[in-house]
């Protein structure tokens, strides 16, 4: 971690070129941003996605045909969240990544303001959870929102601290990250406030937290999960949710069953899988909410060893490209920005693919860019972008 550990001084030290010299055109000006596109990074997670979108069809397509909808419902929404996507992600990495840093208060307030109006009238209830706001025939989650505003908030406000954590200024990180963890979690949703949790640590990791600050978190994080537990401050089917994994023998018609349903898909697959719209537990549905939370298990079932393996490699390359981005940042914001954003995809994609093999908790986390979903792959595009934005922008 050499790379991106380094100190403010240091990173403002790198060499900067200028924006436009006399007499040189946009074209061949080495400082102009559109020459410094990773297409790497841009080219991996709209693979992924446009992959994500066959598997949502694959498996929806039959228990749509089943009901006498149209199978390619499903398809034709994903593919139209992936074109959003895809322009969410050219606006975000074509604005300044320091003109947002500056208009970070306006993001995390209007992040505040959305996780509020969900509780009003305003607000959709579905399934026990007030998180969404039903505008015609989509749902937005502003829940999904509140990580892009979350970083670019702490990112803010981490930099603008130049690396100097001391006390004051991470009751000042925790107290940003609370507000809105406090307000996903009473939706409920333990999945997202955990997320939040993960950017949170690994920000405060690089923005130059003390260890023994650190640790006095950790030992706040234990009491705070014992309590939770001991005086029955989730609800009953949540506790039966995180701890399904650690014995999915027990209550299998029930908590376990998705459980226990994917990792029949996944190990039905084998090495090289059943084929393309061939598998069993996918074409009969057996698998609930399978195009959504538990989408790597039609991938394992279909594909196989060989084509999930081909999966976690994009993934891997988008990971190690966002990690590399965060060093080769111009600024301690812009390191930050990559920092934060890697978190989320990093915890997101080990959550979820975990949870599917019986290996994490169920969360009902997304997989980034393959779960159905329109906020959620809106904000892993836009999430992108601002990556694409700050190694674009790393010599202006």
């Amino acid at each position: 971690m050499t790379d991106v550990a380094t100190s403010s001084s240091s990173v403002t030290a790198v060499p900067t070129l200028p924006r436009r010299a006399a007499g040189v055109s946009g074209r061949r000006n080495p400082a102009a941003a559109w020459r410094h596109l990773d297409l790497a990074l841009a080219t991996a997670v709209t693979g992924i996605a446009g992959f994500g979108v066959l598997m949502v069809y694959s498996a929806s397509r039959d228990k749509l045909l089943a009901s006498g909808t149209d199978p390619a419902y499903f398809l034709k929404r994903q593919a139209a969240f992936v074109v959003a996507g895809v322009i969410a992600m050219i606006v975000a990495a074509s604005i300044d990544y320091r003109k947002l840093r500056d208009f970070a208060i306006v993001f995390y307030g209007g992040t505040l303001f959305l996780l509020l109006a969900v509780f009003t009238p305003f607000g959709s209830k579905s399934k026990g959870a007030q998180a969404w706001f039903q505008v015609g025939s989509y749902q937005l989650e502003p829940s999904e929102f509140a990580k892009i505003g979350l970083i670019i908030a702490l990112a803010a406000y981490c930099a603008a601290a130049r690396g100097q954590m001391d006390r004051r200024r991470l009751a000042g990180v925790l107290a940003l990250a609370a507000v809105p963890m406090a307000l996903i979690y009473k939706q409920p949703d333990l999945g997202t406030a955990l997320v939040l949790a993960v950017i949170l640590l690994f920000v405060l990791l690089v923005a130059g937290a003390r260890a023994s600050h650190l640790a006095v978190l950790g030992a706040i994080g234990v009491i705070g999960v014992a309590a939770v537990l001991h005086f029955g401050v989730l609800k009953r089917y949540q506790v039966d949710r995180l701890s399904a994994f650690l014995d999915d023998r027990t209550d299998t018609q029930r908590t376990a069953y998705n459980l226990n349903q994917s990792k029949i898909a996944i190990g039905s697959g084998g090495v090289v899988g059943k084929g393309l719209f061939k598998g069993t537990q996918t074409n009969l549905s057996y698998v609930p909410e399978q195009h959504t939370d538990f989408i790597f298990t039609a991938v394992g079932e279909q594909l196989g060893l060989l084509g999930s393996a081909i999966l976690l490699s994009l993934f891997a390359l988008v990971v190690w490209r966002t990690w590399r981005i965060a060093g080769l940042a111009h600024d301690l914001c812009g390191m930050l920005i990559c920092v934060g954003v890697l978190a989320m995809l990093l915890f997101q994609i080990f959550e979820n693919v975990g949870m599917t093999m019986g290996i994490m908790p169920i969360t009902g986390i997304p997989l980034p860019f393959m779960s159905y979903g329109g906020s959620a792959t809106l904000v892993s595009f836009a999430a992108i972008g601002l990556v694409l934005n700050v190694h674009m922008r790393r010599f202006s």
